[in-house]
């Protein structure tokens, strides 16, 4: 299994990290990409980087920060190309829910950050919040420069997601597809193309079921495999080839 997205700067993984990842390893995760989210995520995890082989980073600015803590696209890609290990640019996107960034801020760096995924030919992990048709539009505009989408923690319309794929967008479910409220969410991830769906933790948050409540952890990303498998009547293993695969034929 990977996880392909989770946040080993904040805590109480960070603190705990030894420990997150003994058990990340037995139960079978052979990747863990941990993401940035600020200047001090960023750094925080080129120090992580170095703990474990089987970490790797991204380098980018959430939309929650972008007024305080933003990069410009010489930075992001100086900083992609110095390290072997950093491997996305992201978590970017738009969140127009809690707007804690203003809007017009948000999309100057949405773009900031495609316009570097794009010259390093690495793959863009998108945060999208209340905004599926301006960062659709933002998106589309770029279809045609062998942009990599990854929507992360993917929450969005089953129209939403239509439109994505036609221009080769990958999705990842997180533990939000285990809930008994997600309906909607679960009967999208029933037809999307396998071919394009990854699993993630975004941990800290979001544990899945029957971890709900608690602090969410790389080792639980078994809880979503499974129900993702469930969801498409194939067997786990064969859903952890195909979730695997998709992330190595994405990221590498």
């Amino acid at each position: 299994m990977i996880d392909s997205h989770c946040h080993l700067d904040h805590e109480p993984l960070f603190t705990n990290i030894d420990d997150v990842l003994i058990r990340s390893k037995k139960t079978g995760i052979s990747k863990l990409l941990t993401i940035s989210t600020n200047l001090n995520s960023y750094k925080n995890i080129l120090k992580i980087l170095e703990i474990d082989p089987i970490i790797y980073g991204s380098i980018g600015v959430h939309p929650h920060d972008v007024e305080k803590s933003n990069f410009n696209k010489d930075f992001i890609i100086d900083e992609f190309k110095k390290n072997n290990k950093i491997i996305g640019v992201g978590e970017t996107g738009l969140d127009f829910y809690y707007e804690n960034s203003p809007k017009k801020i948000q999309i100057d760096s949405f773009r900031v950050h495609i316009e570097a995924s794009i010259e390093c030919n690495c793959p863009l992990i998108v945060h999208s919040r209340d905004a599926e048709d301006i960062t659709f539009e933002i998106l589309d505009e770029y279809k045609d420069q062998n942009i990599k989408i990854l929507m992360h923690c993917f929450t969005g319309s089953e129209n939403f997601a239509k439109k994505l794929i036609n221009i080769g967008a990958y999705f990842s479910a997180s533990g939000i597809v285990t809930f008994k409220n997600s309906q909607d969410l679960q009967n999208t991830f029933k037809i999307l193309p396998l071919d394009r769906i990854l699993i993630e933790t975004d941990s800290p948050f979001l544990a899945p079921v029957p971890m709900r409540g608690k602090k969410n952890e790389p080792s639980f990303i078994q809880y979503t495999l499974e129900h993702l498998a469930k969801l498409r009547d194939i067997d786990k293993i064969e859903m952890d080839k195909i979730t695997t695969n998709n992330f190595n034929k994405l990221f590498f």
